[in-house]
Parts: structure tokens; sequence; C-alpha cells
């Protein structure tokens, strides 16, 4: 007996049904016990063994629990008793509860439950082992549930039920295009999980029959409500927020993001008219239906076309099930045995004493006292009936644990089994991995080479840069110098007219002192002309009174004889002899006055004509020193042109011989040019010859604008040594004969150019300066560009006509002989193959032929365009003369032909091996979208001259749809026979352990990394060789006429 309590004790028991109540407890004690029992009732009862759906009270029970615990601690410590693992029902159901509680119980049921993350994902690898019935289900969902998990916790914005407004939504991405690109990717994979587990029930079920109506069936299909309710959503968000990402970013970097969402649209589309048509679905919820076509996010305005679906759950009416909650206290552990008084006394309490039914109570029947004997006989009695109970109770205890031990006999025989089998498996896999890993080998060994490869080009590369940066800094320097050397003429511009000026400031002070001093002097002769004048005057008037005064002498003299007769007269003489000595000392004192006077004014006017002396000589002296300085000026002027004009011309030198080394360089070889751009150069550096022997012209005639000479003698520098780079740069896309031809042009054309700025350095030799030699050397490399031009631009008008012609005609023949060989090919098929393979072979050469027809077509609606455009526009030349002036668009024409033919025939080629199983489905699509982009080319170069009303036009923009969708058809029914094939490989984990399976799990990511790496490789080079492609075309074609070439 103790061996087989032993037993029991060993083998894990169900959860129990009671919960029994401590005696001391408060009432909050006592109503969280009373809680804990209603769960755990509610929580049994939901969470089963029995293949039926679950009942939406006790899932709703579960859900207030949440809500008035806040949390859900309560049902995970139920549900950790439970034996998930060992039954795949019990865990179905268990998932669908799970579901509910994350959608519409309390928010922090996420939070709580991820402390059990890493259990549901053991778990979920566990019935990942079975690959049928509920194991697999159970997996796919456990996997989802995880992934709804993951994404509210690094969402946290989001409700459980994933009901947002748009507010919200926007509020979500936090107004980051970046989060909105993480975002979208993190729904894409939420409903990818959502739809693998509609996809999965669905192909569970046999849906020949009405399995919507059994109890099975209907136990798979309940969880898909809540999955439905979540894609609804899922799609909703998904539309809105990929529309939200196309305003702000290109719709190529989108590409992906539109694949994805196309493919699971087109999933969803199907399983919600699945959904719709089942019996089960149409009383439980109304299921929407997404229209009939995609939105497009390429159009803004489709936004307002979209309609969010909406899930409509009708009210729920009452059930016949339903039945009432049953008191946790009147519950019976019928897992524990129970002893008899307990049982004895739970009976009487439910259905009243026992006394009037026992036949052993003789006391009840005859009414009789006991005695001693009768109460032993009935202890007795009740102790055998106890010990035959137990007996029981053990026997049923040791048989079920006989069958446990069975199973699990029969568990380890079948592990041991599995073992054997993943021994072998393993073996296999083994050499397996080693093919693989010398595979690996080899391919680590091209990506070094292309490793090397790509630091060598890198290496090329930054010295280009290098010699490009230098020359950068030598431009600048010399545009800098050029700048000084301006702001030094104007300088000296400035002072020579202010020493001009000043010169004239001279002049006219000088002017207008001579004009003073011939006034003063002026002033001065009047006066003392006027002086003069007034002294002989006064003297006139002396020598008067003195002859009177010698006239009275002589009358006294003679008079006196007379005696008194005359003495008054001789009084009256006297008197006036007096008057007039008085008078006369007057006149003498007035006279010498004036004398002093003039003295005074004469001594004045020497005094005034000595400063002016003065004067004159300070400001002839500050004339002299002017013309002196303004000389000086004049010849530090002309040094400084001579300068500049020098410096202008060793920088050319130093441009040309730069030129010059570079083309020695051996990293110049890289370097690529087109003939048309070195024509175009040599044009230019001839034009500026011309300039430059004019500027120099004039500049002999009269140094002193420097200043054209100057731009000319830099632009000949800069452009006869680009010439000398473009012409070493298209040698290198020539033949060898005119290669060398071109180089030996270049260099005489480079020593030309020295020769002629050495003899410009020289003041003697400016003006003998010859550039007919260095023009002869241009317009040589000129003709030799003309030779090497693209053969189109040559061609004469006949030629190119009928080349138009051929170009079309053999276009119209690869195709014809490209449908034939598809038809041969699909006879072939049809003979050889059956089955899948000979299905995915007719489906796809008959897309291929198809697509031939189109392209026939095409081809056809773009000769009669064509010929429209010729008979519209040639006026009275004829076609070819049309063709001859339209040369640029004629070689659009034959090129996009050549594309379109060459294209059809490495289609048939790869449709060829892929027939024969020898070739790679993804030749064939990247084929396909070639031809695609062809045509596209030969209908933009066919319309380019088109009237937009044209009747032809339509056709051929109808036969450019036509080829775009048999080119979808191509591209659809490869992936949809490479899909068909690779089914056939399914693999098959079922025979694997959880450490297999865990190491093939980290092989597998390891190789995602690599495969990821190399992807990203593969796509740097994808973009290299068509910018490669694009200047090898470019140079072929003659493209860019006005542009810079590539080296």
């Amino acid at each position: 007996m103790d061996r087989v309590k032993s037993s029991m004790q060993q083998v894990p028991n169900a959860i129990p049904k009671v919960i029994r109540r401590t005696g001391g407890a408060n009432s909050l004690e006592l109503e969280k016990e009373s809680f804990e029992r209603g769960q755990a009732v509610s929580i049994n009862k939901a969470i089963n063994t029995q293949e039926v759906a679950v009942k939406e009270k006790h899932a709703r029970t579960c859900i207030l629990g949440t809500h008035h615990e806040k949390g859900a601690h309560t049902f995970w410590a139920a549900v950790n008793r439970l034996p998930l693992s060992s039954n795949a029902v019990l865990c179905w159901k268990f998932c669908h509860v799970f579901h509910k509680l994350l959608r519409d119980g309390h928010p922090n049921v996420i939070k709580d439950s991820m402390r059990n993350k890493a259990d549901l994902t053991d778990m979920s690898r566990m019935w990942g082992h079975l690959s049928e019935g509920y194991g697999k289900l159970c997996s796919i969902y456990l996997k989802l549930l995880i992934t709804k998990m993951e994404f509210h916790i690094k969402n946290p914005r989001f409700p459980g039920n994933l009901q947002m407004s748009n507010r919200q939504l926007d509020e979500a991405g936090e107004n980051d295009v970046n989060n909105f690109f993480q975002l979208t990717v993190e729904m894409f994979d939420y409903l990818e999980c959502e739809l693998n587990l509609f996809l999965s029930v669905f192909s569970s079920l046999d849906m020949s029959r009405s399995v919507s109506v059994t109890a099975a069936g209907q136990c798979r299909l309940a969880p898909l409500i809540q999955v439905i309710l979540d894609c609804s959503h899922l799609y909703d968000y998904t539309v809105k927020l990929l529309f939200k990402l196309h305003s702000c970013l290109p719709a190529d970097t989108l590409q992906g993001h539109r694949d994805r969402f196309q493919e699971q649209f087109k999933k969803l589309k199907s399983l919600f008219y699945r959904s719709s048509n089942l019996q089960y679905f149409k009383r439980l919820i109304q299921i929407p239906q997404l229209p009939e076509n995609p939105p497009n996010f390429l159009r803004a305005s489709a936004l307002s076309e979209h309609i969010s679906p909406v899930v409509v759950i009708p009210a729920e009416s009452s059930s016949p099930e339903s039945e009432h909650m049953v008191e946790t206290d009147d519950l019976v552990d019928t897992d524990v045995p129970s002893l008899p008084a307990a049982v004895e006394t739970k009976f009487d309490d439910l259905f009243g004493t026992s006394a009037a039914i026992d036949p052993f109570n003789f006391n009840s029947q005859n009414g009789m006292r006991k005695d001693d004997k009768d109460r032993l006989i009935e202890q007795l009695t009740r102790e055998i009936q106890a010990l035959k109970d137990e007996l029981e109770s053990f026997r049923v205890e040791s048989g079920r644990l006989c069958q446990v031990l069975r199973g699990r006999v029969s568990e380890l025989e079948a592990e041991l089994a599995e073992q054997s089998h993943l021994r072998l498996q393993a073996l296999g896999e083994s050499e397996f991995l080693k093919a693989e890993l010398d595979d690996l080998r080899r391919v680590r060994e091209d990506t070094e080479k292309e490793q090397r490869s790509l630091t060598e080009i890198e290496r090329k590369a930054q010295a280009n840069e290098q010699r490009y940066t230098k020359l950068k800094e030598k431009y600048t320097e010399l545009v800098q110098s050029h700048a000084d050397l301006l702001r030094k003429n104007a300088e000296v511009t400035r002072q020579m007219t202010v020493a001009q000026t000043a010169q004239d400031e001279v002049e006219v002070v000088r002017k207008e002192m001579q004009e003073k001093v011939k006034a003063a002097q002026e002033s001065a002769d009047r006066q003392e002309k006027n002086q003069l004048e007034q002294l002989l005057e006064l003297q006139r008037e002396l020598v008067s009174s003195r002859t009177e005064l010698d006239s009275l002498k002589t009358t006294m003299a003679s008079s006196q004889q007379s005696s008194e007769a005359l003495s008054t007269q001789l009084a009256t003489l006297q008197s006036e002899k007096a008057e007039l000595v008085q008078s006369l000392s007057k006149v003498e004192v007035e006279l010498v006055a004036q004398g002093e006077e003039l003295e005074r004014v004469q001594s004045s006017l020497a005094t005034e004509r000595e400063s002016g002396v003065k004067t004159a000589e300070a400001l002839q002296n500050q004339l002299n020193e002017k013309e002196s300085r303004e000389q000086a000026l004049e010849s530090q002027l002309v040094a400084a042109r001579w300068s500049s004009l020098q410096g202008a011309v060793e920088e050319a030198e130093k441009i040309i011989q730069d030129s010059l080394a570079q083309i020695q360089d051996p990293a110049h070889i890289s370097c690529t040019s087109s003939a048309d751009y070195l024509a175009s150069r040599c044009q230019a550096s001839l034009e500026c010859m011309d300039r430059l022997h004019s500027a120099s012209g004039a500049f002999t005639a009269d140094n002193t604008d420097v200043s054209e000479l100057l731009r000319v003698v830099t632009q000949c520098g800069h452009l006869v040594g680009d010439t000398i780079v473009q012409g070493s740069a298209t040698s290198h896309m020539v033949p060898v004969e005119q290669a060398d031809a071109l180089s030996e042009s270049v260099k005489a054309c480079g020593a030309e150019a020295l020769a002629l700025l050495g003899q410009m350095k020289q003041r003697d030799s400016l003006a003998a300066a010859d550039n007919s030699k260095l023009k002869a050397a241009l317009e040589a490399i000129l003709a030799t560009a003309e030779k090497l031009r693209p053969r189109g631009l040559e061609l004469q008008q006949g030629e190119l006509g009928d080349l138009v012609e051929q170009e079309m005609a053999a276009t119209s023949a690869a195709v014809e002989s490209a449908a034939a060989r598809i038809e041969e090919m699909l006879n072939k098929s049809r003979a050889v193959d059956t089955g899948i393979k000979m299905e995915v072979n007719e489906r796809i050469l008959a897309s291929c032929t198809e697509l031939m027809q189109a392209i026939k077509e095409l081809v056809l609606s773009s000769k009669h365009l064509q010929r429209d455009i010729v008979e519209s526009g040639r006026g009275a030349a004829s076609m070819k003369e049309f063709y001859a002036k339209n040369s640029r668009w004629t070689e659009g024409l034959i090129s996009a032909s050549k594309a379109v033919g060459w294209g059809a025939t490495v289609m048939v080629d790869a449709a060829d091996l892929v027939v024969q199983g020898k070739g790679k489905f993804e030749e064939l699509m990247v084929c396909s979208h070639e031809i695609a982009a062809s045509t596209a080319q030969l209908v933009a170069a066919s319309k380019v001259k088109a009237d937009k009303d044209s009747t032809n036009l339509q056709r051929l923009q109808q036969a450019s749809r036509g080829v775009t969708q048999a080119t979808a058809a191509v591209v659809a029914s490869t992936k949809s026979g490479k899909s068909q094939i690779e089914e056939k490989d399914t693999m098959d984990f079922s025979s694997m352990t959880l450490t297999q399976i865990k190491r093939q799990e980290m092989d597998a990511q390891v190789l995602v990394l690599e495969l990821e790496t190399r992807l990203q490789k593969e796509r740097e080079r994808l973009g290299e060789l068509r910018k490669k492609h694009y200047e090898l075309a470019g140079v072929a074609e003659g493209w860019g006429e006005g542009g810079e070439g590539t080296g």
C-alpha cells in the first residue's frame, strides 16, 4: 500500500476542484477564496479535454475575473496545473481562452503573461513536431499568441482588441516616418501569423462535409472569430499606414511593402469569403467582404475610397445550454478519494438522512434500543464497508497507474525509435552539410576575390578623387590669384585717378595764383603811374610859382625906383609872397607824404611779388612730385599687369603639364570618354584660340587693358588641358592603331600649348607669339574624333534609312523564331513530361507564347506609327532623308528594336533550360522584366514624335499594355510553377528532438545571415553593373553631346 501511495504521489493530479476554506479567515480572505473558487470552476469548465467549442459564459467569467483582479495571476496559477503538453485538445482550448483574455481582458493580462513566454515557446516547438491534427494547430496558435504579446509590448498604445481611432494611430507613430515604417512591418508579421492559423484550420477540415455543424468542427472553428476580429483591424491600419508612407517616401522604397500587402490581401479576401459561407459563422458573426481590387497606394486620392471593414457580432440570445453557476462549496473532488464518513455526511446534507433506508439500522426498524453487541456489529460493518471502498479505490488507482506506466513505456519505445531514426537522419544531414560546407567555401573564395577586386576599384577611385581634389585646389588658387590681380589693378587705377585729380587741382591753383600776381602787378603799375602823374603836376606848379616869383622879383627890382607909391603894392606883394611860401611848404609836406606812401606801396608790392614767386615755386615743386609719383605708379601698374599676365600664363602651363602628367598615370587607363564629347572640347578650344589671338593683339596695341587677355589665357589652359585628358580617355575606347594616333596628337597638342605659353611669358616675343601650330594640333584631334564618332552619326541618308528597316525586320524575325521555338518546346514537353512537371511547363510555355504574340503586335503597331511619323514630318524630303535628319531619334529606335529582339531570344533560351530542368525560374522572370523594359523603350522611341491623337499611337499603347500584362502572366506562371515544384519537398520535423531542432535553427540563422550579406553585396554589384552599362551604352550610341566624359 505504501508503494501504491508513493506511485500516486509521483503521478501529477489534475487541478483540484475543491478549494477548502480556512477556519479563521476574515471577510476579505473569504471573498478572495470565493473569487478563486469561481475562477477555478470556470477555467476547468472552459479548458477541458472534450472536443467541443468553449462556452461563452465560462470564457466571459474568466475575462471578468481579470478585470476584478486587475491581472492574470489567478488564471495562470490555475493553467500551470493543467497538463497542456499531454493533451492537444486541452491545449487548443487553452489557446482560445487565452486569446479572448488578451483581447477583452484587463490590460495587465499581457504584462502578466510575458512571464510565461518561454514556456509557451517551448510548448509551441513541442507541438510543432506533429504534422497533423490538433498538435500542428496548437503550435501555430501559440506562435500567434506570442507574436500578439510581443506586438503589444513593443507598441503599448495599441489595446488588446486593436480598436483605435485615426488620431490614436497617428500618435502611435509619433509623426516619425521611420516609426510608421517599422510599425507597418510588425503589422505585416502579425497579420501573417493570423493568416497562417486561418489557413491551417481550413486545411485540417474536410470541407466536403458540413463540418461547421459538428461539435469537433465547431471546436476548431470557434477561435477563428477572434482571428477575424484581429484581421479586420490589422488590414484597416495597414492600408492607412501604407498611404501615409507613400506620401512621405519614394514609391521604389515601398515596393516590398506593396508586394507583401498584395499577397496578404489575396489570402485575407479568400478566407473571409470562405468563412462567410459556413453555417457556424452565420449565426455568430457578420464577416465583412473586402473590395474586388486592392487599394492603389500610388494614387493618394484612393485613400478616400477605402472603407474600413467592420465585423458585426449579433446580440447573444438565450441558449438552452446555459446553466446556473454551481457553488464551489458543493463541489466534490472526484479525483482524490475521500473518507466514507465524509461521503456519507455530504450525501446526508444533499438528500437528507440515510437512516430510513439503512439495512443495518435495526433500532429504527423495530424500535428496540441498541445493545453493545449490536453497536459492535454496526461498527464492524462500517469498518468493513470502509475497507471495501478503500480497497476498490486502491484497485482503481493501481489500474490507472498501470495504464499510465504502459503509456510511458510506449512513449519511451517511440522515443527510442525516434532517436534511431534521427541518428540515421543526422548521418545523412552531416553528408549534406559537408557538401554544403564545400560549396560555402567556394562561395567564400569567390567573395574574397570580388572583395579584392572591389578594394582595387576603391583604391583607384580614391586616387582619382585625390587628383580631382588637387586640380580643384589648383583651380581655386588660380581663381584667388586672378582675383588678387584684379584687386591690385583696381587699386592702381584708383591711385592714378587720385593723382590725376590732384594734378588737376594743382594746375587750377597755379592758374589762380598767376592771375592774382598779374592783377597785383597791374594794380601796382596803375598806382605808380598815378603817383608819378601827381608828382609831375606838382613840379610843374612849383616851376610856374618860381617863374612868377622871378618875374615879381624882376618887377620889384624894376620898381625899386618907385618909392612910396609902390610901397603898398610891395607890402601886398610881401604878404602874397608869405602866403605863397606857406602854400609851397604845404605842397612840399604833401609831396613828402605822397613819396612815403609810394615807397610803402612799392615795398608791399615787392613783398607780395616775392610771396607769389615762392608760392609758384612751391606749387611747381608739388606738381613735379606728382608727375614723378604718377610715373612711378604707371611703371608699377605696368609691372603688375605683366606679372598678372605671367601668373595666368604660368597657371595655364601648370594645368597643361598636370594634364600631360595625368595621362601618363597608370590609373588613368580606367577613365573613358566619348568621341562626341572630345569633339565638343576641341571646338571650344579652337574658338578660344581665336579669342586669344584677338586679345593678344589688343593688349600689344594698348597695354592698359589686360583683363580680357587674362580671362582668355585661363580659359585656354582649362580647355586645352581638358581636351588632352578627354583625348587620352577616348583613346582607351578605340582600336590600338587609332588609339596610338590619338595619343600622339594629344601629346603634340600639349607640347605646342606649352611652347605658345612660353612665348607669351616674354615681353619681346608676346607680339610675335603664333598659335597656328596649336590650332593645327587641335584640328588634328578634332579630325580624329570625327572619325571615331559612332557609326550611326556618320551613316549616309540611304544607309540610316535602310538600317531602320533592317532592324525592324530583324526584330520581327527574332520574335517569329522565338514563337516557333516555344511551340516546338511545348510539343516536346507534352510528349516527355507528365504530372505536375507537364502542367508547369505547359503553363509557362503558354504564357511565353502569349508574350511573343503581344510583342509581335507591338512591333507591327510600331511600324505603322513610324510610317505615320515619317509621312507627317518629312514634307518634301524622302523617307531616308527624314531618318538622316532625325538621326538621334532614329538611333534610339534602332537600339530599342535590337533590345526587343535580343530579349525575346534570351527568354526563349531561358524557357528551354527551365523546361529541361537545367535552368532557373528566376532567369525566366528576369528575362520577362527585361523584355518589358525593352518594349517600353521601343514605345517611348516610337511615340516621341507621334501625334497624340493618332490612331496608330493608341494601338501602340494598347499593344504595350498587352505586353505588360503578358509579362506579368509569365512571371505569375513561373512563380506558381516554382511553388508547385518546391511543395513536393516538404519539411518533416516530426522525428527530430528538441536539441536537434535547436541546432538546425541556429544553422539556419547563420545561413540566413550569410545569404543576406551576400545579397547586399550582389545588389551593390548590380548597381555598379548598371552604371557601367549606362556609360558603355552612352559611348556606343553617342549620348550626351554637350556633357562631360566619365574620365
